[in-house]
């Protein structure tokens, strides 16, 4: 990776003008980002999460030019988004949430025209290569209104990519689409990444984040919580579980001042949630056992993104 970020943000910043005749704290408009500042690595798998209306694709737009920013800066791949905007635009491809491409065009065509767009001769197009690349290549001459939502997905990410830009910006690019597409999309994405596009990506499903992403940024009301390396984050998570099998039957789930949980799950098993910065593994067992309880079986499980979320959130939702 390179030392110099692919996306550079500082004091980032977007009030909306408030509505018509707004008054009191309504008249100063609404705040949707509040000095937002960090950096994408070139080269990583960055994660922007936060729960809905936290910022994210306020921000997303700010890059793609499609809002106005109300204070800061934003370059990238070096490029001011104010004071070169055309190169700036050039260095990103955005692949929106919702499907935005004529349906009556074939997915040949949609590549050829975004490449125009662009400014693209024809002879430096490769409209053929994406579609290869995204295995479209057999609907070359399909009307795009008869593909599956998995093809109109991977066509977007084609066209976000036919002027080549180094770094791709993936807005929700998952949401409500089955387990089989997110795993296609995926596989797509980390290809991109390892020919050494740098990749941004929102997403709904925290696990997904914590496989994919290097580093994360998590937004919420407008302003950054945590900017960590993604396993950094997963180990801010205080709580642990210790899940056991006890030897015979019991009425009601152990207790005791040290455990933040302790509930009762099938088949004689036990669910102890506890502050790993109070206690360990081996105390949670020894406590049960000098409670009387026999121990048939253990198992431990990690901390995981999802619980670093609420924590920082304080519940609010998913991102």
């Amino acid at each position: 990776m390179s030392s110099e970020p692919a996306i550079r943000i500082e004091n980032l910043t977007k009030r909306y003008a408030p509505p018509p005749n707004a008054t009191g704290a309504d008249a100063q408009g609404k705040l949707a980002l509040g000095g937002v500042s960090f950096d994408v690595p070139e080269g990583s798998i960055f994660g922007l999460l936060g729960p809905n209306g936290a910022g994210k694709s306020t921000l997303i737009n700010i890059l793609a030019g499609l809002v106005n920013k109300t204070a800061g800066s934003a370059e990238i791949w070096g490029f001011d988004i104010d004071r070169n905007r055309r190169n700036a635009s050039r260095a990103i491809g955005i692949v929106p949430q919702e499907i935005v491409f004529d349906p009556f065009f074939t997915p040949y065509e949609v590549l050829e025209n975004q490449a125009g767009f662009y400014g693209i001769r024809a002879h430096e197009r490769r409209s053929e290569e994406l579609l290869a690349a995204v295995r479209l290549a057999d609907k070359r001459n399909a009307y795009a209104r008869t593909l599956s939502g998995g093809m109109k997905r991977r066509l977007l990410v084609a066209k976000a990519m036919v002027h080549s830009p180094p770094i791709l910006v993936l807005d929700e690019p998952t949401a409500g689409v089955d387990v089989e597409l997110r795993r296609q999309l995926w596989e797509l994405v980390t290809q991109l990444n390892r020919e050494g596009v740098t990749v941004v990506l929102t997403t709904h499903y925290l696990e997904e984040a914590e496989n994919l992403c290097d580093q994360i940024a998590i937004i919420n009301h407008g302003e950054l919580i945590a900017h960590k390396p993604t396993r950094e984050l997963v180990d801010m998570a205080r709580e642990k579980i210790v899940a056991v099998t006890l030897a015979g039957d019991i009425d009601s789930a152990p207790q005791h001042e040290a455990f933040a949980k302790s509930e009762l799950t099938p088949d004689r098993g036990v669910e102890i949630t506890y502050d790993k910065d109070r206690l360990s593994a081996g105390q949670v067992l020894a406590i049960l056992q000098e409670q009387g309880h026999t121990i048939e079986d253990v198992t431990t499980r990690e901390a995981d993104l999802e619980e670093v979320f609420v924590q920082l959130t304080g519940g609010d939702s998913e991102a």
